[in-house]
């Protein structure tokens, strides 16, 4: 699958190379499967999201609450979804691993250690892997998909619980501040921030078109339009 599939033209909503924003509006929303949904990705066709009270992952019907199929976690508690065209990246806080996955499968083909000891949400720009932690409040750019870091630098609140990256711009979430954030481009600089619907958004994909958020205080999936 090709990535530009995935991560869109021009940014989150954009037409012809035009930046536009992710926005608080909801165009829809819907009932995570169950009750404390942790992540997000998108595949280019499906979204997928993972929750901590199952410890499963699922795999959406496009970005619906339609189901087509779930499997286990690598391990306890799951915290980050990532799909790099190919595989699904996900993250454990039981091990504090960050997995490989062939495909969207519960197959694993390799694993290692996350930077901080606490990964709580995952992102791929293209070329990288990103994570966050709650724990050191820091934002990781891995060299492609290893435990070799090639930068970091201070998340925009303590408690970063998601990640995204549209194309343009990556994007994270906080559970303290209940804000999600715009950064220009892979930095710490943020461009603009809103807050979200509930209070303790968890996790962050993007379709192509629309930035998608999840949060443990509503157990929803959200859809945001467009600024």
């Amino acid at each position: 699958m090709l990535w530009s599939k995935v991560i869109g033209a021009g940014g989150a909503g954009g037409a012809g190379g035009a930046y536009v924003f992710p926005s608080a509006t909801i165009l829809t929303s819907f009932a995570a499967p169950s009750s404390v949904p942790t992540g997000l990705a998108f595949d280019g066709t499906n979204l997928i999201s993972c929750d901590l009270a199952s410890d499963l992952i699922y795999v959406h019907d496009g970005v619906s609450s339609t189901i087509l199929t779930i499997f286990a976690a690598p391990s306890g508690i799951p915290r980050g979804l990532a799909f790099d065209g190919t595989n699904l990246i996900s993250c454990d806080a039981n091990t504090d691993f960050i997995y490989v996955h062939d495909g969207v499968s519960s197959t694993v083909l390799t694993s290692f250690a996350t930077p901080g000891g606490a990964s709580s949400g995952l992102a791929f720009d293209g070329t990288n892997l990103i994570s966050c932690d709650a724990n050191t409040s820091r934002i990781y750019v891995h060299d492609g998909f290893s435990s070799t870091v090639l930068t970091s630098f201070t998340a925009p609140a303590a408690a970063t619980f998601g990640l995204a990256f549209d194309g343009t711009n990556l994007i994270s979430c906080d559970y303290g501040t209940s804000r999600i954030y715009v950064h220009d481009g892979v930095s710490s600089t943020v461009l603009t921030s809103f807050a979200t619907l509930g209070v303790g958004p968890s996790g962050l994909a993007f379709d192509g078109t629309n930035l998608i958020s999840c949060d443990v205080g509503t157990d929803f999936i959200y859809v945001h339009d467009t600024a």
